[in-house]
């Protein structure tokens, strides 16, 4: 099983623990349970915040901990220390013992091993010194205010993450995965006049920082960032009413993230308080339209070669030419449902029980040209970056805020606007797709989801689409 050695080192060489003294406590806690298992965890991250021409922020720290869990029908047993030692797993094996009581469980099966490898392993903190870091940062500043004399503030950070986990299954099943995170990002502010407008640009992926100190990297991120504020300082209060929006590819994929994604999920489905409870293989969906939630893309943000669980991830078909064809599930939901994982069980840190989440969100590419999507609207709004937004699982509903949108008038991109906000409902907002463009595109690696006070990183994508009619809430007077 992938990282099973190099696993074995941190947590029970250096740490003194008994390997099979610490399976004897999660057999014992799981005894009579449906299922359950014990997530070893030891994290390092650092950040560094470059803001105002100087060194903002510097910080690092080190975390580790365990999480025991044993599963009963619905009900979940669990607890957590910072602590690792067979004392703390002791204690915590005896607490979530109380949710089996009565109970006479059949065992789940472990999930089926892999050897499959989607990102390295070199921990990303200890191979660039810090004083490159830092320098990085300061470059980046210093090539922003040399663009443009109208830049009046900038802000870089560069974080990093390098985490290593085991999970130990009652039986002796085990699985291991050290995963590491990088992200680089950058926001720049310009003033002409009174007016200022900002503009913003991030980069990541489970990788070292080599490739974010290539010029050609940090260049790239400055003058997005910059082209994006000086875009905001030309645009003009955006209209408001129903009209054709088309959304560009990549990141404009968070809409269908939050607004369809998250109906998506086992555990909403199962307590039928998702928009798409009880239609699974109905149409949900334009013709044309396929969404799938992939962990196994290389080197992306929200991979994972195993999940939380210990179930390797896998591509999932969720809506295929318009039907509904599946749903993200982790081992509980899916047991309920009669269903298997599908490598979807996901959490924030040892602290928290695992739920079925997302990873790598995306609608698969059409087969239309994007600008001639563009030259079939006469007066419509093109949306190519997305900032927050707020979604009702329940009803579907959402609220999404464009960072960077144009009106399209006579089939052509005209002037930026501002202040525009996408309102809808996530499963009607399917059916209204009525073209997808050829040119499907990934994020650059910045997603992060919360869900339930936990928050994983994810990623998103779809191509260039046109939605005919939406309602946008904007502005102008």
């Amino acid at each position: 099983m992938t990282d099973l050695a190099a696993t074995d080192e941190l947590f029970f060489t250096r740490a003194g623990l008994d390997r099979d003294r610490v399976q004897g406590i999660v057999d014992d806690a799981t005894l009579g349970a449906d299922d359950g298992e014990m997530f070893l965890e030891y994290r390092q991250s650092e950040s560094l915040v470059f803001d105002d021409g100087r060194l903002k922020n510097a910080a690092f720290d080190t975390a580790q901990g365990f999480g025991l869990r044993a599963v009963s029908g619905e009900a979940t047993g669990y607890a957590h220390a910072s602590e690792l030692s067979e004392e703390a797993m002791g204690r915590a094996a005896g607490t979530v013992k109380a949710v089996r009581a009565g109970h006479g469980g059949s065992l789940a099966e472990a999930p089926v091993g892999t050897n499959q490898r989607l990102y390295g392993d070199d921990n990303p903190l200890g191979l660039v010194d810090f004083e490159t870091k830092v320098k990085l940062l300061t470059r980046m500043d210093a090539y922003a205010r040399s663009l443009d004399s109208r830049v009046c503030q900038v802000s870089a950070s560069l974080a990093g993450n390098w985490q290593a986990v085991q999970i130990l299954r009652p039986g002796g099943a085990r699985a291991g995965d050290i995963r590491p995170m990088v992200r680089l990002s950058i926001s720049v502010v310009v003033a002409e006049g009174e007016r200022m407008e900002s503009g913003g640009y991030g980069t990541g992926g489970r990788v070292t920082y080599e490739g974010f100190l290539e010029e050609s990297t940090w260049r790239h991120a400055v003058d997005e960032a910059l082209r994006q504020a000086l875009v905001n300082l030309e645009a003009v209060p955006a209209p408001a009413g129903e009209m054709t929006v088309v959304l560009g590819p990549g990141w404009p994929g968070i809409l269908l993230h939050e607004a369809i994604g998250h109906g998506l999920e086992g555990d909403f489905n199962r307590k039928k308080t998702s928009a798409f409870s009880g239609l699974m293989g109905q149409r949900v969906a334009a013709a044309g339209v396929t969404v799938i939630d992939d962990g196994t893309l290389h080197d992306r943000r929200g991979s994972l070669t195993i999940d939380d669980e210990g179930t390797p991830t896998q591509r999932t078909v969720l809506i295929e030419d318009g039907i509904l064809t599946g749903y993200l599930q982790d081992r509980l939901n899916a047991r309920l449902m009669g269903a298997r994982s599908t490598g979807n069980g996901r959490r924030q840190s040892y602290a928290h029980s695992p739920m079925p989440r997302m990873t790598n969100t995306c609608m698969l590419a059409g087969s239309r040209d994007p600008k001639e999507i563009l030259e079939t609207v006469d007066k419509g709004l093109y949306a190519v970056t997305f900032g927050g937004g707020q979604v009702d699982i329940t009803s579907g509903k959402f609220v999404f805020s464009c960072t960077e949108a144009y009106m399209i008038e006579n089939g052509k991109i005209g002037a930026p606007v501002k202040g525009a906000t996408l309102i809808g409902n996530g499963p009607d907002v399917l059916t209204k797709v009525d073209m997808v463009g050829d040119d499907m595109e990934l994020d650059p690696g910045i997603g992060t989801c919360g869900k339930d006070g936990q928050g994983v990183p994810v990623g998103v994508g779809q191509p260039t689409m046109r939605i005919n009619g939406l309602t946008v809430g904007g502005t102008a007077v």
